[in-house]
């Protein structure tokens, strides 16, 4: 993994996302963005920003956002949130807002923690609770099975089938003269 770049937003993102598809054409590179409310489906997002990218950019949308493929693995993140698996939706890239129902859904956990971090607190403003990237972030990273979340989620698995194309075409070719 090198250098993330997106930290700065979509429309970073989007102002150079040329850019990226130059660099890919000598390694590969991988974008990942959010459609939230930008565009209808993610064909015409794609169309719009890049409509031929080269072989080396996997450049993949992520249906609505990241919390639909969190989602998707609905048994492990019930077990994370500590609450009922039945209450995770299922169907998390239909949902308008996957961000909304995660929050709605933490709140209705039985671990007064998850609750304090991940529920913005009353007249706050906010969002999400003041731990919500954190809580989210160790899911992701130390208990999220995304290949079972991409059983339930398209844009997940086409995704992860663009990456294991990058990983491919990166691994040299093993010939009998040369073992």
């Amino acid at each position: 993994m090198g250098t993330v770049y997106g930290r700065r937003g979509k429309s970073y993102l989007q102002q150079r996302i040329h850019g990226f598809g130059q660099a890919a054409r000598y390694s590969p590179w991988v974008v990942l963005v959010d459609l939230n409310q930008s565009a209808t489906c993610a064909p015409a997002l794609v169309a719009d920003w890049l409509a031929d990218p080269p072989p080396g950019l996997c450049f993949r949308v992520i249906i609505r956002s990241v919390e639909a493929w969190l989602m998707a693995d609905a048994e492990t993140l019930a077990r994370y949130l500590s609450v009922p698996s039945n209450r995770i939706p299922g169907d998390p890239e239909n949902l308008a807002r996957p961000k909304e129902a995660l929050i709605n859904v933490a709140r209705r956990s039985r671990r007064k923690a998850i609750r304090q971090d991940m529920v913005p607190r009353p007249r706050s403003g906010r969002q999400e609770g003041p731990a919500y990237t954190s809580r989210m972030t160790e899911f992701a990273l130390e208990t999220w099975r995304p290949e079972v979340a991409a059983e339930h989620s398209e844009s997940l698995r086409r995704a992860i089938r663009c990456l294991q194309r990058l990983v491919a075409a990166q691994r040299p070719v093993e010939s009998p003269l040369n073992p």
